[in-house]
C-alpha cells in the first residue's frame, strides 16, 4: 500500500528513506515510548511493533517506568505480549525507535539504553522535541504521533488490520480529545475513517479510555476539586500521594482530572499538580488558546504543545506554582 500524506508532509523524504533503510537492514529493533504512556505513545508503538513483527523482525518494546505496568485504561490495546520491563530491554540496541517522546529524560529508565544505541529514530509530533536521536521523524503539525506511525507503516509496505487500527485509533482520539481539539484537521478525520473501516467498535474503545474508573478515583477527584483555586485567568489544584494511598489508587488514574478542571469558564489556563510515587510533582497544563503553555513548560524543563504541555517539579506546591506563574506571565 502506498504512503498517505496524513502527517502534513513536514518530514523530509530523505529522512523517511533513511528510516526505511535502517529498519530493513536490522534484524532486531527496540521500541520505546515515554514514561507513564498515554494512548498516543503506547498505541503508536504497538501499531508499528505489529508491522515490524510481520516483516520477520525481532521486536522488543518498553517504557522506562520504575514500576513497570500498562495503565489500566490502556490494557485493552492488543500487542502487549511484545512489551518487556526495562530490565529486560537491550542494553545497547543496534536500532531503536522512540515514540511520542520529546526529550531524552522522558525515556526514564531507558535513557541509558538510548545513549548506548547505535541508531535512534525519533518519531514524534511535539514542537518542543529536542531531536535527541540520530534521525528525526518529527512533524509538529501532526495531531498525534499515531499519524506519523501510520505513515511509517504504509511506507514499510504494511497494511492495516483490526489490531493495528485499534492501537492507532487510541492514539488519534487521545491526542485530539476525541476530535475536540484545534489540531483536528480533515486529515485527522480521513485517518479515523481508514481505521474505523477495519471494523473497530469505537464505542467500546471510548468506554475503555474515558468512561471507566475505580471508585477511589471519584474520592480523589473530590479531594482535588475541594482544593481547586481560581486566580484570575488561572485555575489550579493538586493531588498528593496521600490522597491516592487512601484508596490504593495508581498514579495513572489521575490522567483525566485536568480535563475536568479545564472546563472552568473563568479560566484561560488550567493546571493540575500530581505527586508521583517518588514524591515529584508532575505538572499538567491546558490552555484555551490565548496562552502558550508549551513555551512556559519548556522553560521549566518540560514541553508539549501550545494548548497542552507539562513538566516535572521537585519543589513544593507553593514554589512550583510561583515558578509557573512567572513563566505564564512571559508568554
Amino acid at each position: 500500500m502506498g504512503s498517505r500524506n496524513g502527517s502534513g508532509g513536514a518530514v523530509p523524504e530523505s529522512a523517511w528513506d533513511r528510516a526505511l533503510h535502517l529498519i530493513r537492514q536490522s534484524d532486531e529493533i527496540a521500541l520505546a515510548c515515554h514514561v507513564t504512556p498515554d494512548g498516543d505513545a503506547l498505541g503508536s508503538m504497538l501499531a508499528v511493533a505489529f508491522v515490524l513483527r510481520s516483516m520477520g523482525k525481532r521486536v522488543v518494546a518498553s517504557f522506562g517506568d520504575r514500576h513497570f505496568a500498562v495503565p489500566r485504561l490502556l490494557r485493552f490495546l492488543p500487542g502487549q505480549e511484545m512489551l518487556v520491563p526495562p530490565e529486560d530491554y537491550p542494553a545497547a540496541p543496534e536500532l531503536m525507535i522512540t515514540f511520542d517522546t520529546s526529550t531524552f529524560e522522558r525515556l526514564g529508565l531507558l535513557s541509558d539504553n538510548t545513549a548506548r544505541a547505535r541508531e535512534v529514530i525519533v518519531l514524534d509530533h511535539h514542537p518542543s522535541n529536542a531531536a535527541f536521536g540520530t534521525l528525526a521523524l518529527i512533524d509538529a503539525k501532526a495531531a498525534a504521533t499515531a499519524m506519523l506511525a501510520e505513515q511509517l507503516i504504509y511506507r514499510l509496505g504494511g497494511r492495516l488490520d483490526r489490531d493495528i487500527a485499534t492501537c492507532l485509533y487510541a492514539g488519534l482520539v487521545t491526542d485530539t480529545g476525541s476530535f475536540r481539539y484545534p489540531s483536528t484537521t480533515p486529515a485527522v478525520h480521513q485517518m479515523a475513517a481508514r481505521l474505523v473501516a477495519m471494523g473497530l467498535r469505537t464505542d467500546e474503545i471510548a468506554r475503555e479510555l474515558w468512561d471507566r474508573s475505580p471508585f477511589g478515583a471519584l474520592k480523589v477527584l473530590a479531594a482535588a476539586l475541594d482544593r481547586v483555586t481560581l486566580e484570575g485567568g488561572l485555575v489550579w489544584t493538586y493531588i498528593t500521594r496521600v490522597d491516592r494511598a487512601a484508596y490504593g489508587l495508581p498514579y495513572a488514574e489521575l490522567e483525566g482530572i485536568i480535563d475536568i478542571v479545564r472546563r472552568t469558564d473563568e479560566a484561560e489556563v488550567a493546571v493540575v499538580l500530581k505527586e508521583d510515587d517518588q514524591g515529584a510533582w508532575q505538572v499538567s497544563t491546558r490552555s484555551k488558546g490565548t496562552v502558550d503553555v508549551g513555551a512556559a513548560c519548556a522553560a521549566l524543563g518540560g514541553g508539549g504543545h501550545h494548548n497542552a504541555a507539562g513538566y516535572t517539579s521537585h519543589d513544593s506546591v507553593e514554589d512550583t506554582m510561583a515558578a509557573l506563574r512567572r513563566e505564564l506571565g512571559k508568554v
